[in-house]
């Protein structure tokens, strides 16, 4: 069994380092940051935790092709797999719409681009040039190794790009049952395509708040759900019977009112459906029934907790034994 930390760009910078090395210490194999529009930036937060950590791997969850060139990209991948000593996995997507919005930027082609990505990214990890129209000068110019790529993903589209084409797979599971799903899907794209799906790193992804205290843990899940409501998918919304509208009305009451307190209090238990909430025994029950369907690679993702850190060596100390 795997287990990973994925924490969003939200949490002051230097906090950040202190948390990976937590992570580590509580027996978690992966560390992983998001880069968000308009939050603090992955890639400084992510050389800091190379530095303060030894054993466990770190990653970018996710960066996309549409804020970020390819070859800004790969450039930054390889010289932090450098740095952290061969540690680093690349988690990409296509960028969610409603964020590439905020900037004039339109999700054209998503899968078509991000499957491109790909296939770029290999070629320059394998010190080549991609095909035209880039140049044959367009290459790195020192040496790494074929860093994992990972592929966030929520459309069924998107899964079953995991199984063509990624090394691992980061798909959020909302509501986490929905991993039966997401596995049969990768699987049958894997083998479509030639590969072991056993190869394929598929992590389930859940959105986890824990805490000693239930209400204080469901709280910390309310106010993260109310911020990353308006961009949730039209397929992950139908799934959990949530109108496009409702969702909006908690975007409103944060990004034109500026109240949260209002926003919290429209996350009902159909959107409280993402993720898992409570204390050490209530999770870890949730989980087992991922593990029955087969998981094994549990990602615990935000808020952790209304104390990250504690919540990472809680985690470490009542769930990951049970699951391992």
């Amino acid at each position: 069994m795997r287990f990973s930390v994925r924490l969003n760009n939200d949490l002051p910078a230097a906090s950040y380092p202190q948390l990976a090395h937590a992570a580590e210490q509580a027996g978690f194999d992966q560390f992983w940051v998001s880069d968000d529009l308009f939050l603090r930036g992955v890639w400084p937060i992510l050389t800091a935790c190379a530095l303060a950590t030894q054993r466990i791997q770190i990653g970018t969850c996710i960066v996309n092709p549409a804020t970020m060139h390819p070859a800004e990209i790969a450039m930054q991948a390889a010289a932090l797999d450098e740095l952290s000593g061969g540690r680093f996995n690349l988690g990409i997507a296509a960028g969610a719409a409603e964020f590439l919005g905020w900037v004039g930027l339109e999700q054209r082609h998503p899968l078509a681009t991000v499957a491109e990505t790909i296939e770029i990214l290999h070629t320059l990890f394998a010190g080549h040039a991609p095909s035209p129209p880039w140049g044959d000068q367009a290459r790195l110019r020192f040496a790494t190794r074929r860093i994992p790529i990972y592929l966030g993903a929520t459309s069924p589209k998107m899964v079953r790009l995991i199984g063509a084409l990624a090394d691992g797979g980061l798909p959020l599971l909302f509501p986490p049952e929905h991993y039966a799903d997401v596995s049969a899907q990768v699987h049958a794209a894997a083998i479509e395509a030639g590969r072991l799906p056993t190869q394929i790193d598929l992590a389930a992804c859940v959105w986890v708040s824990v805490a000693s205290e239930q209400e204080i843990a469901r709280d910390a899940l309310r106010e993260k759900i109310a911020y990353y409501a308006p961009a949730l998918s039209d397929a992950i919304l139908s799934r959990l019977g949530v109108e496009r509208a409702e969702v909006a009305a908690i975007g409103a009451a944060l990004q034109v009112s500026r109240d949260m307190a209002r926003a919290r209090a429209l996350v009902d238990d159909r959107l409280m459906r993402i993720g898992i909430a409570g204390d050490g025994t209530t999770v870890a029950a949730r989980l087992d029934g991922l593990v029955a369907l087969g998981a094994r690679h549990l990602s615990f993702g935000p808020p952790l907790g209304p104390d990250p850190l504690r919540a990472i060596a809680l985690l470490g100390r009542e769930v990951l034994p049970r699951m391992a």
